[in-house]
């Protein structure tokens, strides 16, 4: 690692605020990851009749287990948890419910409070909440990331043709983007997203449409600035290709400001997912959902734990991530001190 870099390590790691919340995000990430295996309604691991199964990741039928029918085997139900017990035992998830599991044994119609079975209670379909939250928080959290990653190369790259040649290109390039991020975004998605049959497809290309135009700004200053330098001056008498000199040589510059936008882009990538989803334009019915969920907390305000579970979950990844923003944009500012 370069001096420069790890002076910039040094400093984010200083910051304590930044640092704890990174290693918070993580972890919250990193569990959400692995939600087959803490959340599921079918089982880890079954050992019966001298052999091993693991049913999470692979369907199994019913007769496996000496049953009568060739369909996958329902280990939640009595009859087949009957079966496995007479020859073999089954390891369950810490959370023996899916995302898309339906308690039918609940102590109240849903949705239910929370109970010993159902930690945080169910929502108004008898879906444990919990499951939800935890397969919501990825595929919101990775749907942030790819929209992140795509809209930094899209964006860096257009700023960088802008700034370097300047000129006719920029001006009409500037002109268009000024027309293009004064449109309302959220309600052109919404719109878009009206006119198509919703999957995450549709909503990740819309929602890349708008989110690019965050990262031309500042990569289109940096060249601008840097175009006129001795170095690329030299370089260009010495006969170096246009996109050599761009990426190799000037873009690592700009990439200080990039790096510091990132985390700000991926909190609202979140939120507009979960905006979405609130207002039932996002994706597709079933599907794990934070903003589902806080839609469901206000149809519902009898049942507190709907909106409070969903809302706490997603302000902590939201203010994680804005800490974590800040830190690194301070640990690549040259005027503060590590």
């Amino acid at each position: 690692m370069k001096p420069i870099n790890q002076l910039r390590w040094s400093k984010f790691r200083n910051n304590r605020r930044a640092w704890y919340s990174l290693w918070i995000f993580s972890f919250v990430f990193g569990v959400s990851l692995f939600s087959e295996l803490i959340a599921n309604d079918k089982p880890l691991i079954v050992s019966y009749d001298s052999h091993w199964y693991f049913p999470f990741l692979k369907n199994y039928p019913e007769t496996t287990f000496g049953g009568d029918f060739e369909l996958e085997a329902d280990y939640r139900d009595s009859y087949v948890q009957t079966l496995i017990a007479e020859k073999g035992w089954v390891l369950w998830p810490l959370i023996p419910f899916s995302y898309r599991t339906i308690n039918y044994d609940l102590p109240s119609p849903p949705p239910s409070p929370p109970s010993k079975e159902n930690w945080l209670g169910t929502d108004d379909k008898g879906r444990d909440l919990l499951a939800c939250i935890l397969y919501g928080l990825r595929i919101s959290v990775l749907f942030g990331f790819s929209i992140t990653v795509l809209s930094a190369v899209i964006g860096v790259s257009a700023g960088a043709v802008q700034g370097y040649y300047g000129g006719r290109l920029d001006l009409f390039f500037q002109r268009f983007i000024e027309v293009w991020s004064s449109m309302p975004t959220l309600f052109m998605l919404i719109i878009l997203m009206s006119v198509v049959k919703p999957n995450v497809w549709w909503l990740a290309g819309f929602t890349l449409l708008f989110s690019w135009m965050g990262f031309v700004g500042v990569v289109r200053a940096e060249f601008l600035r840097s175009r006129g330098f001795e170095y690329v001056l030299a370089a260009k008498a010495m006969g170096m290709n246009d996109r050599r000199l761009m990426f190799k040589h000037i873009l690592p510059n700009a990439m200080i400001a990039t790096m510091t936008f990132m985390p700000f882009t991926l909190a609202g990538s979140v939120t507009i997912l979960t905006s979405l989803d609130f207002l039932g334009f996002g994706l597709p019915p079933g599907s794990p959902s934070l903003g589902e969920l806080l839609a469901q907390g206000k149809a519902n305000l009898q049942a507190p734990w709907l909106g409070l579970a969903s809302f706490s979950v997603l302000a902590m990844i939201l203010t994680l991530l804005v800490f974590i923003g800040e830190g690194v944009r301070d640990a690549f500012d040259p005027r503060r001190s590590g």
